[in-house]
């Protein structure tokens, strides 16, 4: 039983956290363990003071967040996934310094290498890649959709999944992704959308594997539509580790303190939490990144 007394005493998987050698670092993976958590997914974080112009310096960046998850794992005691990849603020920001076509073609270099260290084992998907998060105007939102429908070529061919960094207008959102999945022939369900809302409804999601910001309102939200959902979702943080914006997203504490509410709350409403939570920080995971090595 991993649900003693209403209490969750089961794995506990953040699914989208990054961290910094010059922020709290190993102190915020420690934080996440002290409270109960026992998994990571460590999402590679870009300098964006300083973004490689190569692949080569790609491939740098990347090594320094699987050293970083490694260093974790032996001093935190936490198993963690590594996810890699080019995020999409960078396509912009390089757009303008290094012109459209090179910055396209760094971008796609940049996935290609991800997908390397995937089939090295050195990572279990691609991310965080897609659409930039504010408002780019029709002609970027275009081109950006344009890469993403390559990106997820590869990834379709590659068989790994991708965490997803998109715009935040909603059902919107999910439906464009939704077709653009379905033109490239990449299933929805490994299209993991990142900061996802907690509206995890299949009218909503469209399918995308939901990644719940679990910010304060969103077990209410959860406990609303989970009864409308396919496919299951999970909970993140976004935390940044950045010192210029402590806590932000959410602090590293986070989703062990949220699975226990999700279960009170499920359990409040005669639901299986038991079920649910397994799904969340075990099923899930596993069916998406394969069982942790």
């Amino acid at each position: 039983m991993t649900l003693v007394d209403g209490q969750w005493n089961g794995p506990i998987l953040d699914n989208h956290f990054h961290l910094d050698r010059v922020g709290r670092y190993l102190d915020a993976a420690a934080d996440f363990q002290r409270v109960g958590g026992t998994d990571l997914v460590l999402v590679h974080k870009p300098d964006f003071d300083n973004l490689p112009n190569n692949v080569e310096g790609v491939r740098k960046a990347y090594e320094d967040t699987v050293a970083m998850a490694e260093q974790v794992r032996l001093e935190c005691d936490l198993r963690v996934r590594v996810v890699l990849g080019p995020h999409p603020a960078s396509w912009v920001h390089q757009c303008a310094s290094l012109g459209v076509e090179k910055s396209n073609e760094l971008h796609l270099q940049a996935v290609e290498l991800a997908i390397e260290f995937c089939e090295e084992n050195l990572a279990v998907g691609v991310g965080e890649v897609g659409r930039p998060h504010w408002d780019v105007g029709d002609e970027v939102l275009d081109q950006a959709d344009e890469i993403l429908i390559e990106v997820l070529s590869m990834c379709k061919r590659a068989n790994v999944p991708a965490q997803l960094h998109l715009d935040a207008n909603g059902e919107k959102t999910n439906r464009e992704i939704a077709k653009i999945c379905d033109h490239v022939g990449f299933p929805r369900f490994g299209a993991i959308h990142h900061h996802a809302d907690a509206d995890i409804s299949k009218n909503f999601t469209h399918g995308l594997t939901s990644s719940v910001v679990v910010g304060r309102d969103s077990i209410k939200d959860i406990s609303d539509t989970i009864w409308q959902n396919e496919g299951g979702f999970l909970m993140e943080t976004d935390y940044m580790d950045d010192p210029r914006r402590p806590g932000a997203v959410l602090g590293p504490k986070t989703v062990p303190r949220r699975s226990q509410a999700l279960a009170t709350s499920l359990i409040g409403r005669g639901l299986d939490a038991e079920a649910v939570l397994s799904a969340i920080h075990i099923d899930l995971p596993e069916a998406l990144y394969g069982e942790y090595e």
